[in-house]
């Protein structure tokens, strides 16, 4: 068994949440769990126990909580969680109305702004009651086209708070990108920003803002925040969409100081998310107030350790589903910070900002920690980051050597967790647990509640071997529909398709002797030479390790009725792809994976396209070296990127 990278202590489990919840399932149910696998093994078998018991334990603000915990469970899709249940989202995110910091805002430019919970409390109020004088109800679609800023906290908190649906977008979208979404939902309210700031620039939203405004007739109102300049003028906005644009200030009512929260069903919508393909207009996935709520508060509580004195942090935008998890650190009553901007405008900013503000949970993306290490940072060095517990990685898979890193050149105690999930649950299927070690390559868990597991082609579940993961039966974090599919017909086509009555996520991956969890890569792009399945994430891990190679992304490409893997890779600035780097290359991935995962081909490109997410487009680079159209450019953050794979000589040839 191989060695643990971080090891709790006894000292440091007892005094954790999660420990404290499996002592009382003992007394309470009279049982003896002793290991984190007998506590995920009971609340997978009772988890009608489990989800009730979770949701006295975290406190949920309720008006009536209900005797039946779920109905119809064994359908899937189908149950219904909670179905007695009266709550509202806004109010158990805003129970805290202390003086305690609940929201800091930190830009690229070094500008800072917080925010304490009483305050939030009457800025949410004050948006309400503005909200109200449009006759905002239950159902109701409110957007948001804005950074990473407070007042996208603020307005998300009051449309909950009428029991409305919020639905964002980074103000990084393209006009169609934007369209793509809020066209499918028709938002009658949309809330924006003068402009933001990225990599030292300052760009301005309000041009197309005017050019969506045109084209959406729903929106009624066009709400704009100050973030940029003060009190921009809004003239040339209102002769575009005539008497809908104003300030903030304008539209809220400043004497307003109480919320009267609506009562939502556990059912009811709360939060619009879009899948970020590339293959076609995004799909509109809803997801519940209860379900939402509930799966957040179980994974910062029990996975993630968080208490009222943590400062935690993920670096995200709006129009990614960490944004909502993160704001979801509210309920707990812990500090929230936001950041806006390039996370490297200076190398080491976001540091700096976890440093400055005692940072306990830090979250980031693979992307973001692999170029910490190629640009040779070494915050433990630098940086005093003795506030920080923890640190969360998700958007693809960490690789081995990351998790060295981390351990070598940023802390050697910390709680390092991989997590994986989606936009599909805004949630995770696969995370960190305070009361487990961390091993080198993998996430440490299941979630709790999830019956994750790993089956083969033929639906039989397996462990250390790799296949497709899946979650075996319901749980209450699953969309409750896709926006305009009335016979859930999409729905089903997304999650039901592979296996019956159970959920296929989409990722490639393997359970490990361990019990934790290895994500190889997405099984849409997992590789297939002369039959055998490779994830992509395999190579990846490999060619990362490379000096010269700053960043790759490898395809299958058809060829002689097989599959041949072609690898493409940007390297440092002025470097070029010799055949001594193509050796290097190849002998690294041979030597430590299998002659089947030998790239065909090694060609250098000058950019990888990406989401606007971050993450790497392994299907639309492939379907561009078949000659195919790729349908939803605007998900893609650089799609010029994707010229520079257009006929290439190179592929075509032996």
């Amino acid at each position: 068994m191989k060695p643990a990278l971080w090891q709790p202590s006894q000292t440091h489990i007892e005094s954790t949440h999660i420990w404290q919840f499996m002592q009382h399932t003992n007394a309470k149910h009279g049982l003896t769990l002793q290991t984190y696998t007998d506590l995920h093994q009971w609340s997978i078998q009772q988890k009608h126990h489990f989800w009730s018991d979770l949701w006295d334990t975290v406190g949920i603000v309720a008006s009536k909580k209900g005797d039946c915990i779920v109905s119809d469970d064994d359908l899937m899709p189908g149950a219904q969680w909670f179905p007695q249940a009266k709550l509202n989202f806004a109010a158990n995110l805003l129970k805290y109305k202390d003086e305690q910091t609940a929201l800091v805002f930190c830009g690229e430019d070094g500008h800072r702004h917080q925010i304490s919970y009483a305050q939030l409390y009457t800025r949410v109020a004050q948006l309400t009651a503005g909200l109200k004088a449009y006759n905002i109800k239950p159902g109701d679609r409110i957007a948001g086209f804005m950074p990473n800023v407070i007042d996208a906290v603020a307005a998300m908190l009051a449309t909950a708070s009428l029991g409305a649906v919020w639905s964002s977008c980074s103000p990084d979208f393209g006009i169609n990108g934007v369209l793509d979404r809020f066209g499918q939902i028709r938002p009658r309210i949309l809330f924006t920003t003068d402009g933001y700031l990225y990599n030292g620039k300052r760009l301005n939203s309000l041009e197309r803002v005017a050019s969506i405004a045109k084209q959406l007739d729903s929106i009624e109102a066009i709400v704009v925040c100050d973030h940029i300049g003060t009190k921009v003028d809004l003239s040339a906005l209102n002769a575009i969409v005539p008497n809908k644009a104003m300030h903030w200030d304008d539209f809220v009512d400043a004497s307003a100081s109480e919320i009267d929260f609506v009562d939502c069903n556990f059912s009811d919508p709360l939060y619009i998310m879009y899948s970020s393909g590339t293959t076609g207009v995004p799909k509109c996935i809803v997801h519940s107030v209860g379900g939402t709520l509930l799966q957040h508060n179980k994974e910062h509580l029990l996975h993630t350790n968080v208490s009222r004195d943590d400062v935690l942090f993920y670096y995200t935008t709006c129009g990614w589903m960490m944004w909502n998890w993160l704001v979801s650190g509210l309920a707990l009553g812990c500090s929230v910070v936001l950041y806006d901007g390039s996370p490297f405008k200076t190398p080491s900013i976001l540091m700096d900002m976890a440093q400055n503000e005692a940072v306990s949970i830090f979250g980031t993306s693979a992307k973001y920690i692999a170029a910490l290490e190629k640009i040779g940072q070494k915050p433990i060095q630098s940086h005093d980051l003795r506030a920080l517990k923890s640190i969360l990685s998700t958007g693809s898979p960490l690789s081995h050597e990351s998790f060295d890193y981390v351990y070598q050149q940023v802390k050697t105690d910390v709680m390092l967790c991989s997590i994986s999930g989606g936009t599909d649950i805004v949630s995770c299927f696969a995370l960190g647990c305070p009361i487990l070690p961390v091993y080198r390559g993998e996430l440490q868990c299941a979630g709790l509640g999830m019956d994750v597991q790993i089956f083969n082609d033929t639906g039989q579940s397996i462990t250390q071997l790799k296949g497709e993961l899946v979650c075996a039966s319901s749980f209450p974090a699953m969309p409750i529909y896709f926006w305009d599919d009335p016979q859930q017909e999409k729905y089903k086509q997304a999650y039901f398709s592979q296996f019956d009555q159970t959920w296929a996520q989409g990722d490639y991956g393997e359970i490990t002797q361990h019990g934790g969890i290895i994500i190889h890569g997405r099984s849409d792009a997992v590789l297939n030479p002369g039959g055998v399945r490779i994830g992509t994430a395999e190579i990846y891990r490999q060619v990362e390790t490379i000096e010269v190679v700053l960043e790759s992304i490898v395809v299958g490409q058809s060829w002689q009725d097989d599959v041949r893997v072609i690898l493409f890779v940007v390297l440092r600035e002025n470097a070029l792809l010799t055949d001594a780097v193509i050796t290097q290359i190849k002998q690294k991935i041979r030597t430590n994976t299998t002659p089947r995962h030998v790239p065909a081909k090694v060609i250098q490109v000058a950019a990888i396209p990406r989401t606007i997410s971050g993450k790497i487009v392994e299907l639309a680079v492939r379907k561009v070296i078949h000659g195919e159209a790729v349908k939803n450019m605007d998900a893609l953050a650089n799609p010029e990127a994707l010229d520079l794979f257009v006929g290439l000589p190179a592929l075509a040839c032996d």
